[in-house]
């Protein structure tokens, strides 16, 4: 059996996909994957699966209809030359120029994993509204022969189904990517003053903006405090900006750790991780933190809190609300002592829902149970 699976970030496939990618290769499938051109590193992390990589052109934040025409070229000639029995694809583009591909190719099956809604699917302002339209029309005609359409959390299946995206009987809940836990395993809490870790790439419905404004109001009260900051710069509309991100480092609020492929290091030497994202599918850093242990502060909206189960392993608070934010931290930097419990719970309910090995299981048995 041939398998496609067509990415647009490069930088996720080993991380997010690799055991999937690794357990169809043990099992004698030939796996080739697909993603935005790729520094040999990760090229070598991909073949060491035992896969095949092939870059395609592809501008994941881009609004030009003649690159999007390209990628839908070259994502029909892919098709074409590795002749696919089964296609998995995630995130915006690739599920709809790849269904679009699909769909000319017409003899694989095409299989769609939503990840989150992001940027595309906020409202307020001519942009974003003629975004969002355009984006849902898109959906909807890339999907319309796909044999499943798999998502991260219930909230974004509901919004797909009731807006007329997708019919319900295409639709799966799985939880999430899952996580290694044996790569993120379980770790004490580090001694010292209180350390709050923000992991994302810098845009503003990643909560940034809110992050940065409550370290501001809790330093005040409490200076021993850190609130760091660890990702990567982007090319979105909802980018943040390097003067807004200078301006939050030199007035002490953010202590900005740059980028990297490898954030266990840092996740240890935090004490609660924070996340106060306008929506996500469903987390994968939240979940590597709670697989660390670690209590987590999140917000209540799609994905975010499907990790936070009745305060047993940390908190929520409303999107967009530095308030909030702030009270809730100065809440964990006033009450360590009930810090260890959380940390306990949050590994408890990875090992429950979120562990790799369940999570691609349910994704297998979704995705095989269509062979013809």
């Amino acid at each position: 059996m041939n398998i496609l699976i067509i990415g647009a970030y490069p930088n996720s496939i080993v991380g997010f996909r690799g055991q999937l990618i690794r357990g169809w290769v043990k099992k004698g499938y030939k796996v080739t994957v697909m993603a935005a051109d790729a520094d040999p590193a990760i090229i070598k992390k991909v073949t060491a699966l035992g896969a095949a990589f092939r870059p395609y052109k592809v501008e994941r934040n881009g609004l030009n209809p003649l690159a999007d025409l390209k990628t839908l070229s070259e994502l029909i000639k892919a098709l074409n030359d590795c002749k696919p029995d089964q296609i998995l694809a995630y995130t915006i583009k690739p599920i709809i120029w790849g269904g679009i591909a699909a769909s000319f190719y017409g003899k694989a099956n095409f299989h769609a994993m939503v990840t989150g809604l992001g940027y595309a699917f906020e409202t307020g302002g001519f942009k974003r509204n003629f975004i969002n339209r355009i984006v849902k029309g898109l959906y909807r005609f890339s999907l319309k022969k796909a044999k499943s359409v798999i998502f991260q959390n219930t909230d974004n299946l509901q919004t797909f189904v009731s807006q007329g995206i997708v019919p319900k009987d295409k639709t799966y809940r799985v939880h999430g990517s899952g996580v290694d836990l044996s790569e993120y395993p379980k770790t004490p809490l580090p001694k010292g003053a209180p350390i709050f870790l923000l992991v994302a790439r810098l845009l503003g419905d990643k909560g940034i903006r809110e992050y940065a404004s409550a370290a501001q109001s809790v330093k005040q009260k409490y200076p021993e405090a850190t609130f760091q900051l660890l990702g990567p710069e982007d090319s979105s509309p909802d980018r943040i900006n390097s003067d807004e991100l200078k301006s939050w480092c030199d007035s002490g609020a953010i202590t900005y750790l740059g980028e990297t492929d490898h954030v266990l290091s840092f996740v240890q030497k935090c004490h609660i991780y924070t996340l106060p994202s306008y929506h996500e599918g469903l987390p994968r850093s939240v979940l590597e933190a709670m697989s660390v242990g670690r209590p987590i502060l999140t917000t209540n909206t799609s994905g975010c809190r499907d990790t936070v189960i009745k305060e047993r392993n940390g908190k929520l608070v409303s999107p967009k609300n530095a308030k909030q934010l702030e009270d809730q931290m100065i809440w964990f930097i006033e009450n360590p002592d009930l810090w260890q419990n959380m940390a306990n719970e949050s590994r408890t309910i990875v090992e429950d829902y979120f562990d790799v090995m369940k999570v691609n299981k349910h994704i297998n048995s979704i995705v095989f149970s269509y062979k013809d």
